[in-house]
């Protein structure tokens, strides 16, 4: 029997199939798109496939973060049994959920005389979080104490590394990561940017490539370089709505590294893609460090 609840955020865009398996609550951001709000919630409310033919299409989408009020009545309802709760949240570098999380839990443990809910802020994004999420799954499936499983999760976070790259880049644009001209003349010339999370949190882009194809081998040649402890490892992998190229991704991750345990595949949701778009592709795996330029 778990020693602990854990929970996380819809942005560690977790299938729901793994979250049930694992009885782990993913509390939903929101997202606006024609005028209507919809919860995050695993393509119930709105299908992946039609959230990013929407996006496609021209349709902007808006995101909202989650609220004090929705984390006070999960946090209450969470540990109503009795058991203790750690729950990681979305980069505090890029929305302010975190620092509601921590406000209402640092709240409720002043009240308890006793710290019963821990928060964490992973400085991760997508399904590196997610990934983070299972590390802490199967410590807590090992019997280790929240305590322990806390303490790893801050003392390792940083070494799980994040890299993405973009199809179309009006949609950095549009979040403010690139010029106008930048996206147009990059457009152009079919320029792919190649990106990762830093030690903060924030989403960087460090090299520009021309073609698809070679962002991807880029992705694959930087993990070559800092993976750590290959073999057994779980690998994530998240895509905007483009399986086949996801499929590559996983195909030369295989080739480079047949001893890890898994390559496992899901979508970005519709939160992170509001941000990144269509064709966004990420890679997600344990490594020696994030990179430095």
């Amino acid at each position: 029997m778990s020693k602990f609840i854990l929970s996380t955020s819809s942005c560690a865009d977790l299938t729901e199939s793994y979250a049930k398996e694992h009885n782990i609550v993913c509390l939903p951001f929101t997202f606006l798109i024609e005028g209507k709000e919809y919860p995050d919630d695993f393509g119930h409310s709105m299908s992946y496939t039609d959230f990013y033919t929407k996006v496609r299409a021209g349709e902007p989408s808006t995101t909202s973060m989650i609220n004090a009020e929705a984390y006070e009545e999960y946090f209450k309802s969470a540990i109503a049994g009795g058991l203790p709760l750690l729950h990681i949240e979305f980069s505090s570098a890029l929305s302010g959920s975190y620092q509601n999380a921590k406000n209402v839990a640092d709240k409720m443990n002043g009240e308890f005389g006793e710290k019963r809910i821990y928060v964490i802020d992973s400085l991760c994004a997508s399904r590196g979080l997610g990934l983070l999420v299972d590390y802490a799954v199967n410590m807590r499936d090992a019997d280790k104490t929240i305590e322990e499983v806390a303490e790893w999760v801050e003392a390792n976070k940083l070494n799980l590394i994040h890299w993405f790259t973009v199809d179309d880049l009006n949609h950095l644009r549009r979040g403010g990561r690139l010029s106008r001209a930048s996206a147009f003349f990059g457009s152009m010339l079919k320029i792919k940017p190649v990106m990762d999370v830093d030690d903060r949190g924030r989403l960087i882009p460090h090299f520009k490539v021309r073609g698809r194809k070679k962002s991807i081998l880029t992705m694959v040649e930087h993990m070559q370089m800092d993976i750590k402890n290959p073999d057994g490892q779980t690998v994530f992998i998240c895509h905007g709505d483009c399986i086949d190229d996801a499929e590559f991704l996983k195909a030369k991750v295989l080739e480079s590294f047949p001893t890890i345990k898994e390559v496992a595949i899901h979508y970005t949701g519709p939160v992170i893609g509001s941000h990144s778009g269509p064709g966004t592709l990420a890679l997600f795996y344990m490594g020696k460090e994030r990179y430095k330029d």
